[in-house]
This record gives structure tokens, C-alpha cells and sequence, in this order.
């Protein structure tokens, strides 16, 4: 917590750079075309799957070179550990997992430019420093699994007994039982928020031959810390405390479109 502190800190100092930028603007000259900027892209990350998920960040030119955006951010946090295996009837479900985990990041932060591309063409680099607030939503995964007693191979009593039920290592001791995990959003009523704070800092490389729009990648470090530990992953033999963590390093892609005006 303290080093999250310590980094929110240096962002305000980072923006505290950037108004006083705005205010020694040295003629309207060094203006840029724009004023306002707005983006949307797709996240990757090394906490999430093979899309990590979404965001939008609006920005406002303070000037030449300095400008000021929220931005939030809507991902899932995957833990480390989870392995997808192949259950008896050909679908899959991850083992040993209780809970979906997704993070929703507003923030504010500043940006510089770094190197400036050409009017109509070339890659312009930005540095970007943001902080906020972290809100976890931490949702039950349900499985679908099997209770049939069978006798010979057979159902016994002439019907199968399927369960669709929260995955609970104490209840579903036999993986072979486990047919697939059950839609997205099965059991989102018990959903529980978890509290916690962020710091991103990243590079932004940014393409296209239009003062009107935009595109490009970012790429950068962010650190996530919860107030409490979310359950992620759960086993019969290990105390929940020791399998799961408050503390979320990541290294992370943005590719982002958007639009000036």
C-alpha cells in the first residue's frame, strides 16, 4: 500500500507538470489541431485470457506537448495457476476454480509527448501516467456437475441427476464428475465488490495520417492492490490465503482507435 501511495504521488507531481505547462504556453503557434481526444481499444494483458478486456480514455490538450484524461477499464483477472482440462463429454472448465474476478479501473492521469510525428505521417511517442481506484467484482463460477449413481455404466433409477452449483472443492470431490462450467453469468446475483487502488505508467505509440483521428498501441507496467483477498481459486489441501493474493502486478497491450476534434 505504501508503494502505491508513494507512486500516486509522483502522478500528481506528473500533472501538476502538466498544468503548469498550460499555463507558459509559449505562443498560440505551438497549439496543436486539437483539442480533445477520445479512444477505445482492447486490452491484453499477463493477468487475463486471450482478450483481457476493454477501455476508453478521453484526453484534453493542455499544450503542445502535455495533456490531461480519465480513462476506465473493464478486465478480467485470471489467477496464475488456472489450467483448462477437458471433461468427460468433450467441454472444458477450469480446475479448481470458485470465482471469476473482473476489475473495473477508473482513473485520471497526464501524458506527454516524447516524440512528435510529422504532420501527416511517421509514429508519435507518448509517456503516460495514470492512478484510481479499483473495483473488483468477484462472481461465482458454476459448474455443471453430475451426482448420477450408476450402476454397470447405467444410470441407476433411469435418469441422470445433473447439479448446476457454485464449484466447491469440499462438495465436488470427483473431477471426473464435473461435465463443463455453466454460462458466463450464472449465479451474477451474489456477486461481491472488493475494494483496492491502482498505478499504471506506459509508453503509447500512435499511427495514422489524420489530425482527426487516431490509433495505436500502448504498452506499460500496472500494480493493483485489494484491501481484502479475493478467492479466485480454491483446494482441498491448501488454505485459501496461501493459493490467492491481494496484490496484482501486470505488464499490458492496448491497441486503441479513436477520434480528435
Amino acid at each position: 500500500m505504501r508503494r502505491l501511495l508513494s507512486l500516486t504521488g509522483l502522478l500528481t507531481v506528473f500533472t501538476g507538470s502538466a498544468a503548469q505547462a498550460q499555463s507558459t504556453l509559449a505562443s498560440p503557434n505551438d497549439d496543436p489541431s486539437y483539442r480533445k481526444e477520445f479512444v477505445y481499444g482492447v486490452n491484453f494483458n499477463t493477468r487475463g485470457g486471450l482478450i483481457g478486456g476493454v477501455s476508453v480514455r478521453s484526453s484534453r490538450v493542455l499544450s503542445e506537448n502535455w495533456s490531461r484524461f480519465w480513462s476506465i477499464e473493464a478486465v478480467e483477472v485470471k489467477h496464475r495457476k488456472e489450467v483448462k482440462v477437458a471433461s468427460y463429454n468433450g467441454s472444458s472448465f477450469v480446475l479448481d476454480k470458485a470465482n471469476y474476478f473482473i476489475a473495473l479501473r477508473p482513473s485520471v492521469g497526464a501524458q506527454r509527448v516524447v516524440f512528435r510525428k510529422a504532420a501527416e505521417s511517421g509514429v508519435q511517442v507518448n509517456a503516460l501516467m495514470s492512478a484510481g481506484p479499483s473495483i473488483g467484482l468477484l462472481m461465482p463460477y458454476y459448474i455443471n456437475y453430475d451426482y448420477t449413481e450408476r450402476i454397470n455404466g447405467q444410470p441407476r433409477g433411469g435418469g441422470e441427476i445433473i447439479r448446476t452449483e457454485q464449484y466447491d472443492p469440499y462438495i465436488h470431490l470427483d473431477e471426473a464428475r464435473i461435465r463443463d462450467r455453466a454460462p458466463l453469468f450464472t449465479g451474477a446475483n451474489e456477486t461481491k465488490p472488493y475494494i483496492g487502488a491502482h498505478w499504471r505508467g506506459a509508453l503509447s505509440f500512435e499511427y495514422g495520417r489524420y489530425r482527426d483521428a487516431v490509433a495505436g498501441i500502448e504498452t506499460g507496467v500496472l500494480l493493483e492492490l485489494y484491501g481484502k483477498r479475493p478467492v479466485i481459486l480454491r483446494s482441498r489441501d491448501v488454505p485459501d490465503s496461501q493459493i490467492n493474493n491481494r496484490f496484482y502486478p501486470s505488464v499490458y497491450l492496448t491497441i486503441y482507435l479513436g477520434s480528435r476534434s
